[in-house]
């Protein structure tokens, strides 16, 4: 058997996963993890791991919060947050070794997930001695520690080629011999506390012996994008951070990762901290498609840095009357077709749904040259098993696909009609220059648009009250359906347009565009914002400003603390 092959659960015990869950960033967690999450029954976690590790978790599993009693003993106070899985019938108050333990019975396999790595969790160790001594098996994950992995973010390398000692201090359990020794020391020291208590931990280092000018940097959030870092020293940090206002503060509670050493220097973290420096670093970016169109996109924009939040402006629904689509795909499989030209992705979708009513695959094709209108709607023909023979080689839209869409001629040209799939609301540009190039076009309604239903109250506060730093505009559409369900942006919200057109409709709704696409597509809009953000941060530091986001900058808005 493989090392990394999960082993069976017992009948009666169960197994049980310990599982390091890493600092915070998602893409931290291990392949491993991800396939222990995938084959668990039971997921045990506080709520912050939740979030990292739940999106691997298979449906149905029973879900479980193991917070931190308010008590102050520390000990977890379980509540279940997953309200459509099935839930542990335990007592409103137990502490997480019993939890996981009647969790594992019956043959379940329980996943306990902690913060960072298992060894280094304060009560990870006393949960797998409980399971030890009442007989479930168990196995441990690592997972990347705060520790290391929230530097290697910072930009705060903790050995180089000269070598160093590094040591690892929880300020939370530290004893006076533990500051004596990492303060005669030399070398790297990182140390786990809260930010209400970083000047404290400098002050137990300088009193043992380190000197008051000895570098430092402080992060918190570390390796999410609402990581924060501040370059210090032992004997200034307090007053950087009062500076800074982020201190007093009444969430002074917050872990951050301290280190303290010449490696730590300010200067050498502006050339290495990779994470903070990204384009669109922290920025809230609201993207106004369904969800899916937005993956893509948004996968793109967290690539940046960015935090996207995906918001339907339209919703898409079968024609009222399917007589017309039912006709048109029929007359595809008896040859009625030449061509088959896709304007958007949600025109494969409906082909496709209409196919596999009929108990049709991409076979049915055969013979047909198929046209998509830019790179996504190819992909998604490619997703379905058809590789389209014509993409515009210039611009990705319909006059795009004119361009390069040959004209029709009866020697080469068996057929003469082309099937044009689309939305109810399309305009005729790409019909008009088909009949204009001798072919004949069944123009057919493949599916409708409706404007989606509003968000909640949250976002559309947000929207209004210049919470986003930036929203993306994809189509005139979804610049009047967002207006229509959720308000108009703030004037500090960056406006970014994927074009003329939309740019044209944005300004007739009183909105100033800051962005515009080089070529109407989603990806090349997405890099001009990103190349609009590094601009921004490149002005502010040439400036000798501090880098800030669009939304801190509205009026009267109190600055934001990481959180």
């Amino acid at each position: 058997m493989s090392p990394t092959t999960l082993p069976a659960a017992g009948p009666e015990h169960g197994h049980v996963t310990f599982l390091g869950a890493g600092p915070g960033d998602p893409g931290l967690l291990t392949l491993r993890a991800v396939e222990a999450l995938a084959h668990a029954d039971v997921l045990v976690a506080e709520h912050d791991v939740l979030d990292v590790v739940r999106t691997h978790a298979k449906p149905g599993v029973t879900v479980v919060n193991a917070e931190a009693s308010p008590s102050g003993t520390g000990a977890p106070l379980p509540t279940v947050v997953d309200g459509t899985s099935t839930t542990a019938e335990v007592p409103a108050v137990r502490d997480a070794a019993h939890l996981v333990m009647e969790a594992a019975r019956g043959g379940r396999r329980v996943v306990r997930a902690v913060s960072g790595d298992p060894g280094l969790d304060t009560y990870a160790a006393e949960e797998m001695l409980a399971c030890a001594a009442a007989g479930v098996p168990f196995e441990v994950v690592p997972g990347v520690a705060a520790a290391v992995g929230v530097p290697a973010y910072a930009g705060v390398p903790l050995r180089d080629a000269h070598g160093a000692d590094v040591r690892f201090v929880d300020a939370r359990t530290a004893s006076d011999r533990c500051w004596t020794e990492v303060g005669a020391s030399d070398g790297t020291v990182v140390v786990s506390t809260t930010l209400d208590s970083v000047a404290s931990a400098a002050g137990e280092l300088v009193s043992a012996g380190r000197k008051p000018d000895t570098p430092m940097t402080v992060t918190v959030a570390g390796t999410t994008t609402r990581q924060r870092t501040w370059s210090a020293t032992l004997g200034t940090i307090a007053q950087t951070l009062k500076q800074a206002k982020v201190l007093p503060s009444p969430e002074g509670g917050r872990p951050v990762i301290v280190v303290v050493g010449e490696r730590s220097a300010p200067a050498q973290r502006e050339q290495l901290a990779w994470f903070e420096s990204k384009p669109l670093f922290g920025w809230k970016v609201l993207v106004p498609r369904t969800k899916e169109q937005a993956v893509s996109l948004s996968d793109q924009l967290r690539s940046y840095g960015a935090v996207p939040h995906e918001v339907p402006t339209i919703a898409v629904e079968p024609p009222r009357t399917p007589q017309q689509m039912e006709r048109a795909v029929k007359g595809l499989v008896t040859g009625r077709y030449e061509w088959i030209a896709f304007t958007s992705v949600n025109a494969v979708k409906a082909v496709r749904e209409k196919f596999e009513e009929y108990g049709l695959d991409a076979r049915a094709f055969a013979g047909i040259k198929v046209a998509a209108v830019g790179e996504q709607t190819a992909k998604a023909l490619i997703a379905f098993g058809v590789k389209p023979d014509l993409v515009p080689s210039g611009e990705q839209s319909a006059a795009g696909l004119l361009e390069d869409w040959p004209p029709y001629d009866p020697v080469f040209d068996p057929i003469d009609r082309v099937f044009l799939p689309r939305a109810d609301i399309a305009t005729e540009t790409l019909v008009a220059g088909l009949i204009e190039l001798g072919w004949e076009v069944d123009d057919v309604t493949a599916y409708r648009t409706v404007r989606a239903s509003p968000p909640p109250a949250e976002t559309r506060e947000a929207i209004k009250g210049g919470g986003f730093d930036a929203v993306l505009f994809t189509s005139s559409s979804t610049v009047r359906n967002l207006v229509g369900i959720a308000g108009k942006p703030h004037n500090v919200t960056v406006i970014a347009c994927i074009g003329p057109a939309t740019a044209k409709t944005a300004e007739e709704h009183g909105l100033r565009v800051d962005v515009m696409a080089p070529e109407p597509s989603v990806h090349k809009l997405a890099e001009a914002l990103a190349d609009f953000g590094l601009a921004r941060r490149a002005a502010a530091q040439e400036a000798g400003d501090q880098v800030s986001r669009p939304s801190e900058r509205r009026p009267g808005a109190r600055r934001r603390r990481a959180t």
